[in-house]
């Protein structure tokens, strides 16, 4: 199991990913600083499991130069507030519990992967503590998002099973997502603890869904709302995040929304369209450097379908 997460992690470093699973935009995972680039990747590994969310990958920049991207005009851009723009090339999977079977496994999650890329822009409002994000994904899920080829090389060269399961994945469909999310600090007690209010929508083929939660931060920490370089040169904090989810599509599970020719999907009547998520970690960030390691709890997305596990990593730097 621990070769198979170093070379997934390797290959991963090739690779994009999709980022509905990979939030890198909440004020605690603020970078302060117009250009950096961050990886972001997550497997079921750190939580010993090879099912469901199997794991993802994001590469993230954020540069000056792309306020030019012509995809802003359909962002959000208040006055006054501090504006940041970034894109991603971001990659997700998912298998059921039986991956090893080329039968199809009926009454678990269909096998999809899904790759895109992704235009997003931050607006931070500093007078009133608040987040404004606003970000449009692009790509496809399906077989042309290469999920199958690149847990079968990965399982080929650990001498793991190999998963012949997915010829039964979701087929090739349109991914155009638009999200929208909204953060608004509540309390902050000098450089040690904060708790902020937070929401969002989700548009599109791939995810329709809208989200309430909350998130604290507790530990040797910065202002991520403020305007002003940072006070503490170095932080390291601990937070959590608790999310309740409205799920109204998840083409992960039911198929895509144009293409009806998937083998084995899950029925709408079987989509729990109410899903809990409890994210918790760790952040150590100096002047140039970011790390973070985050593990994650999710209900069943489906009826019958298993509480799920797993855990991430996010290694940045600035230039």
């Amino acid at each position: 199991m621990v070769k198979t997460f170093l070379f997934s992690f390797i290959i991963g470093l090739g690779f994009s990913t999709y980022a509905q699973k990979i939030d890198h935009t909440s004020s605690f995972r603020e970078i302060k600083s117009s250009s950096y680039f961050r990886f972001n990747y997550d497997n079921d590994y750190f939580a010993s499991a090879d099912r469901n969310y199997t794991q993802g990958y994001q590469l993230e920049l954020v540069l000056p130069f792309l306020e030019k991207n012509p995809a802003n005009f359909l962002f959000l851009q208040p006055k006054n507030n501090e504006l940041i723009y970034g894109l991603a090339l971001e990659h997700i999977g998912f298998t059921p519990d039986d991956y090893a079977s080329r039968e199809i496994q009926v009454g678990d999650r269909p096998f999809a992967a899904a790759i895109m890329l992704k235009s997003f822009l931050v607006a931070k409002d500093t007078v009133n503590s608040s987040r404004l994000v606003s970000a449009l994904s692009l790509g496809i899920i399906g077989p042309g998002a290469f999920g199958g080829e690149m847990q079968r090389s990965i399982h080929e060269a650990t001498g793991n099973k190999i998963p012949y399961g997915w010829r039964n994945q979701i087929k090739n469909d349109l991914v155009l997502n638009y999200q929208l999310g909204y953060e608004k600090q509540l309390f902050r007690y000098a450089d040690f603890f904060s708790l902020q209010g937070h929401s969002e929508i989700n548009l599109g083929t791939l995810f329709t869904n809208a989200s309430i939660g909350a998130n604290a931060t507790l530990g040797i920490i910065n202002n991520g709302f403020s305007s002003v370089k940072n006070k503490n040169k170095f932080e390291v904090y601990a937070f959590a995040q608790p999310l309740i989810k409205f799920i109204g599509y998840d083409a992960s599970l039911q198929g895509g929304l144009f293409n009806h020719d998937s083998v084995y999907t899950i029925s709408s009547h079987d989509v729990e369209r109410l899903t809990g998520h409890f994210y918790f970690g760790l952040i150590v960030k100096t002047k140039t450097l970011y790390f973070e390691y985050t593990r994650t709890t999710a209900t069943p997305d489906f009826e019958g379908g298993d509480v799920a596990n797993w855990g991430g990593i996010k290694v940045g730097f600035t230039f």
